[in-house]
């Protein structure tokens, strides 16, 4: 049987890290966050004190930055860690999930030389397949010819009340209402950033998530995968 890239973009706060999460676990595959890529960075210039407008000396941070993602403990996966996140050999996992890190993270990501040297990293941790990655521009820039694109998405108070939780989880004092604001700033910044801006590929197949749970969209998302293993055999014996 062979095995599968599968891509899961969506804006934030659509569930993509959990379902991604949820989808490898279901198909036996690796689950690679980019996303913590972009937080260990931004936690390293964060440290550091580089200006988050500073492309060059943030690209040339980048470059000199190892990450690396290994599967979690079951410790910290009962905790809701998706990956370990391990910056220059020191763990992270739990220091790059801040508001102040995410936020910052988001801004790092509007850069085009911080994007090629993340993507080649990404490009690089998902060779082979049988692996499953989320993000903003998986299915369009790291992967464009994956065998399974989704864009996981569903409506921004939805989105928002699902981020205020994790905020009240992590005992950080936000409103509902500066969620959604952050929320919808967030969508802005992600569809109109000049470098990968959030868009969904055109093969990609669209999931909204509004009235769903993790477990189930994952099912889902496992149901379509299977179906797309079954063409792909079909189009190799066909070739034979």
């Amino acid at each position: 049987m062979p095995k599968l890239t599968i891509t899961i973009d969506g804006p934030a706060g659509s569930g993509k890290s959990s379902v991604a999460k949820r989808v490898a676990s279901l198909l036996g595959y690796s689950y690679l966050d980019s996303g913590a890529m972009y937080r260990a960075l931004a936690l390293k210039a964060l440290e550091r004190r580089v200006a988050l407008n500073d492309g060059t000396r943030l690209e040339a941070l980048a470059k000199e930055t190892h990450i690396e993602l290994k599967a979690p403990t079951p410790e910290l996966e009962a905790a809701g860690a998706k990956n370990r996140a391990f910056l220059d050999g020191r763990e992270v996992t739990t220091e790059i999930r801040t508001a102040e890190v995410s936020q910052a993270a988001s801004l790092l990501a509007t850069i085009a030389g911080v994007r090629r040297v993340l993507v080649a990293e990404q490009q690089r941790a998902g060779a082979g397949g049988g692996v499953v990655m989320e993000g903003r521009d998986i299915g369009t820039v790291v992967f464009p010819r994956a065998e399974l694109k989704i864009f996981l998405d569903a409506s921004p108070e939805v989105r928002a009340e699902r981020r205020w939780k994790e905020h009240q989880e992590k005992g950080e004092a936000f409103t509902l209402a500066e969620v959604l604001d952050e929320v919808r700033e967030r969508d802005r910044r992600d569809r109109e950033r000049k470098v990968s801006p959030l868009v969904r590929a055109a093969d990609a197949v669209v999931v909204d998530n509004t009235a769903m749970g993790i477990e189930e969209t994952a099912r889902l998302i496992v149901m379509l995968a299977n179906e797309r293993q079954k063409e792909e055999i079909a189009a190799a014996g066909k070739k034979v």
